[in-house]
């Protein structure tokens, strides 16, 4: 990094604070604290939606040296509130046309964030005392009121994210011959619609306060339940939108989507320690055996006790032991907490859109109030 950079403080609400450079726009945010484990893809983890609300903290050391591009994007602005990582590297050399630095682009979208902290102690903190709320300056402030601040941070639970991230009347996208799915947007990624754009779906979002009417009104073969932002339990609307849903239409519910799916059925979620956050988490298919590597961005998880009998587990992460995939024993009815889009991360798990297509078109025709006559999920 350049050398003469004004300095910024990270602190988190256990007391600790980081000292280190600013990098971006100059100013103060506060958060979420939280690390993602992903080796690339820096500008595809800053405009996910579902991290809405946090600061994200870089395990990768480097960030920034293949710099940024309009097609690395996953939504329409950068959804963190700040950025740490270990070293920026600024002005990388030999850029192809078209490519831009990273301290550009953040501070021309206006993200607060601090280089040149240790952030392997940072996230050994964050995985033995558990993910805390965090407030980052570039302002110099006292100690003790920088821990102060980081204490008012309000929880995830407590902020209407969804809301923040999802649009605010529904769109159209694709124009192919295949089967007309729905997409409930609680923070979608881009690229969740252009796997369904190029599978041939022509594609409705819809905003997360769609009620099951609004969206069978539409008319769709195929109803898709995004991932999104903050504490699950707390998205009722949502919820009942997919409560409304199951039996009428084929389900496919992705991270957020795949626990407010166990939430609809009354199941119960819990917020994890730390959570799963990267492009390299292993997850077993349990009918197969069979092992991918997946991309992960969440906080909280479905607790297995609480799940109804017709909810049958088909994946396990080899971390930890967690859900990470489920079906309805009778319906039409299936969700993934992994993401299997990627971006970043390994691409092997988008065969699951392909199983998503096959299975709305296994079900069409009927219409909606007929799906439950159809065994499958």
């Amino acid at each position: 990094m350049r050398a003469g950079r004004a300095p910024a403080w990270l602190a988190l609400e256990d007391g600790s604070v980081y000292e280190g450079v600013r990098v971006g726009r100059d100013g103060e945010t506060s958060g979420e604290v939280v690390f993602t484990t992903v080796q690339t893809g820096y500008q595809e983890v800053l405009t996910d939606p579902s991290y809405r609300g946090q600061i994200v903290v870089f395990t990768q050391p480097l960030i920034g040296n293949y710099g940024t591009s309009a097609c690395d994007v996953e939504s329409g602005a950068v959804q963190v509130r700040g950025v740490v990582m270990r070293e920026l590297a600024d002005d990388p050399q030999a850029l192809p046309p078209g490519v831009g630095s990273l301290e550009a682009w953040l501070t021309e979208h206006g993200v607060v964030g601090i280089a040149g902290v240790d952030t392997r102690s940072l996230v050994r903190r964050l995985r033995a005392r558990g993910t805390m709320r965090g407030f980052l300056t570039s302002r110099p402030i006292e100690r003790s009121e920088l821990v102060e601040r980081s204490r008012r941070v309000p929880e995830l639970g407590e902020q209407s994210l969804i809301e923040e991230v999802s649009p605010a009347a529904p769109y159209h996208l694709g124009e192919g011959a295949g089967p007309h799915v729905v997409v409930l947007d609680l923070g979608v990624k881009r690229h969740i619609l252009l796997n369904l754009v190029e599978r041939g779906c022509r594609v409705t979002v819809v905003p997360s306060h769609f009620t099951a009417q609004q969206i069978l009104a539409l008319r769709p073969q195929g109803v898709v339940i995004s991932n999104g932002p903050g504490d699950p339990a707390a998205a009722r609307q949502p919820i009942a939108t997919v409560r409304g849903l199951l039996g009428q239409v084929p389900l496919f519910g992705i991270c957020l989507g795949h626990q407010l799916l166990g939430l609809a059925m009354g199941a119960r979620t819990y917020r994890m320690k730390f959570g799963h956050r990267g492009g390299n988490h292993p997850v077993q298919e349990v009918k197969t055996g069979r092992v991918y590597i997946t991309t992960h961005n969440h906080g909280y998880a479905l607790d297995e006790s609480s799940l109804p009998p017709e909810l049958i587990v088909t994946h396990r992460s080899l971390n930890d032991g967690t859900v990470e995939g489920m079906r309805h024993r009778d319906l039409p009815a299936w969700s993934v907490q992994f993401h299997p889009e990627a971006t970043p991360g390994p691409r092997e798990n988008v065969h699951l859109f392909d199983a998503f297509v096959a299975t709305v078109g296994a079900h069409s025709g009927a219409g909606p109030g007929a799906a439950g006559s159809h065994r499958g999920g």
